[in-house]
């Protein structure tokens, strides 16, 4: 008997059992970004903000409103805790950056508690993760009370002051005092110090923390380089016009009317 001209059962290659396996071996489609969101928590004085997602340009410009909102309802500030950010670029930084000088301000303050690896990524790419860590002793630390509140600064603490910034490169007591150096020299409150510092090291490219050191080392009888004095004394004139003015931001202190 002869065989059939073509074999009962077709081959691999063919058929529909095997659009049925390519279906199978098809890539997934991406999966879609994570929306942002932010929840808000109030503890005491401070305010808790649990973001999650992913923190791209639409995405903050989207949280931004929700964000001053809970800095203003907070007395001392906010307590950021990012360990559910997916994604972050600069938008995140520059919100965060954003939210920061409006809350020193009014003598407030924004930390970050807890942080993801995309965050932790982009603050070491643009050296801002100091400017989120707390300068106000509310954890028990080691580290000296050093400043205007403090009443006085002794020898041993500036030794020690000056070991911690070699050392970390990021001390807070340094920059605490660095302020406090600003408020006695020119007169200004703790928000325009603060606000003096920050203007000052983004227009000369430096680390807050180096543009502090510095600041201090004049109390030995250095000198700041030319082009760190010269944008000094432009944020301090812009803080002392502001302070004539009156002007401030849109969002007000807590407790006003």
């Amino acid at each position: 008997m002869p065989e059939p001209a073509h074999p009962e059962r077709p081959l691999t290659g063919g058929g529909a059992d095997s659009a049925e396996e390519g279906r199978g071996t098809r890539p997934s489609p991406p999966a879609m970004p994570l929306p942002a969101t932010v929840d808000t928590v109030p503890d005491g004085a401070r305010v808790g903000v649990i973001v999650r997602g992913e923190l791209d340009l639409d995405a903050c410009q989207r949280l931004r409103p929700d964000l001053l909102h809970a800095l203003s309802r907070s007395a001392e500030g906010l307590d950021l805790y990012l360990r559910e950010v997916a994604f972050c670029d600069c938008s995140g930084v520059n919100l965060l950056l954003a939210l920061r000088r409006l809350a020193l301000r009014y003598g407030k303050t924004v930390l970050l508690r807890t942080t993801s690896p995309a965050v932790e990524r982009m603050l070491d790419l643009t050296a801002t993760h100091a400017l989120f860590e707390p300068f106000e002793p509310h954890e028990s630390e080691d580290v000296p009370a050093v400043g205007p509140a403090a009443g006085g600064t002794t020898e041993q603490e500036l030794r020690t002051i000056v070991s911690q910034l070699q050392r970390a490169m990021r001390t807070r007591p340094t920059i605490d005092l660095a302020r406090g150096i600003l408020m006695s020299v020119f007169t200004l409150s703790p928000e325009a110090a603060w606000e003096v510092l920050v203007t000052a090291s983004q227009n000369t490219n430096t680390k807050l923390h180096r543009l502090a050191g510095h600041l201090v080392d004049t109390v030995n009888g250095d000198e700041l380089p030319p082009a760190m004095r010269k944008q000094l004394a432009n944020a301090v004139a812009k803080a002392n016009k502001t302070r004539a003015a009156g002007s401030g931001p849109s969002v007000p202190p807590q407790g006003s009317a």
